[in-house]
């Protein structure tokens, strides 16, 4: 079974409470209402784990795409959009991307841990593929998942991004599982990509951060019950 990480397994944290730790890690309180004006501009540039930016400036452009395979392109990258929004909080672009870095910026769903349990107790091998730039291991660990997940296929690691079959295969190739008999589950086209790999799919649609995200449906699947 290949699970994909962000919008499938967690979510990063509401956009305001993430303005707010951020500044608050450069030394600055901002109030509810200056955080989510601010946040709302983030979002709208450009934030790890939210919506793809309407415009890439020209001298990020290089590094946009190529922010999933190499680690220092994804920092440049997200770091670079931040930037291009005014603010007198000195090194919040950085302190934004940090937050990403560790698990207090991400809510793991709802269903994610008991899903995953469910899996591991009926001896289904767990692997998780994700296109990113930076290692999300230590977040699992921290949310006491780590002995839940037997592999990780990350896009910046591989040097292949999804959904381009060869990161699919190459984690089926760490379970030692049959893409044929390997369920991927996502929450975008490019999670489907396991098609051309062999692998089954099934996607899911994004849920809130912390909310249950319909992971269930994999047990069914499976055969395993809860």
């Amino acid at each position: 079974m290949l699970f994909d990480f962000h919008g499938t397994l967690a979510q990063v944290e509401d956009p305001v409470l993430w303005v707010q730790a951020a500044a608050a890690a450069c030394g600055r309180d901002l109030d509810r209402t200056r955080a989510t004006v601010l946040a709302d501009r983030l979002v709208m540039a450009g934030r790890a784990g939210g919506p793809v930016p309407h415009r890439v400036p020209p001298h990020l452009a290089e590094h946009w795409a190529d922010r999933d395979l190499y680690a220092h392109s994804h920092r440049a990258a997200y770091t670079g959009l931040a930037a291009t929004v005014p603010t007198d909080v000195e090194g919040l672009a950085d302190a934004l991307y940090d937050r990403l870095l560790g698990p207090d910026g991400w809510l793991p769903y709802a269903d994610t841990a008991p899903t995953l349990r469910t899996l591991h107790d009926a001896g289904i091998r767990v692997g998780v593929v994700s296109n990113i730039g930076f290692d999300i291991r230590p977040h699992f660990a921290a949310w006491g998942l780590e002995d839940l997940i037997d592999a990780y296929a990350l896009s910046y690691e591989i040097g292949r991004a999804k959904p381009d079959p060869a990161i699919f295969l190459r984690a089926c190739g760490m379970l030692g599982a049959d893409p044929e008999r390997t369920l991927m589950v996502g929450d975008t086209p490019a999670d489907a990509g396991a098609v051309k790999a062999g692998c089954a799919a099934l996607v899911l649609p994004a849920a809130e951060p912390g909310h249950p995200n319909g992971l269930s449906a994999t047990l069914a699947l499976t055969g395993c019950t809860t």
